[in-house]
């Protein structure tokens, strides 16, 4: 069996001790990852990871605004946390919101002046990171193959939702490289 050829199911096996270890390093290497990023994102423009999605999604809206709802289904964020999280960008002029001329029901966020310069200002560090502590990691070959790794393990998991019932994030790569704005 090649290495492209998903492994044959078996009836109800548990995973090996091998396999185990390699998720286990996967699932920890990723996590680092994103608390590496995160950490200097914070550190380098004062916004968190989640603000960073927000704005990402805003910038590369029509208008740079989205519906509220459009936006959590956007960045995959359950519309409750997002509430809250505009909430904190709105006090720190990041955000606003303004009842939705379609529909007076819902609301539409806007990206204001200060939250557009705050992310071109966080984008090019943030791009700089992300290139020191992944990119230039990986030989050409491995990027490639991190790639290949994570379209095959969306496309199961965005699989396995629809099975569910469960709405899949239809997100893709982004303009700064990244597949899911909430992951920095």
């Amino acid at each position: 069996m090649t290495h492209d050829t998903p492994r044959p199911r078996r009836a109800r096996q548990l995973p090996t001790t091998e396999e185990l270890r390699i998720w286990r390093e996967f699932i920890e290497t990723a996590e680092t990852l994103k608390s590496a990023l995160t950490a200097r994102l914070q550190s380098e423009s004062s916004l968190s990871s989640g603000d960073y999605a927000v704005l990402l999604a805003l910038s590369e809206a029509e208008g740079h605004r989205m519906r509220s709802s459009d936006l959590a289904a956007h960045i995959d964020w359950e519309r409750s946390r997002l509430s809250h999280h505009l909430g904190r960008m709105e006090r720190r002029d990041l955000i606003r919101r303004e009842e939705c001329a379609a529909d007076s029901r819902g609301a539409e966020i806007v990206l204001t002046p200060g939250g557009h310069q705050s992310f071109r200002q966080a984008t090019v560090p943030h791009l700089r990171a992300v290139r020191e502590l992944f990119v230039d990691a990986l030989t050409h070959e491995q990027l490639i193959a991190a790639g290949d790794l994570a379209a095959t393990l969306r496309a199961r998991l965005s699989a396995s939702g629809r099975q569910r019932g469960a709405t899949a994030p239809t997100n893709t790569t982004r303009s700064d490289g990244s597949q899911r704005p909430d992951s920095v």
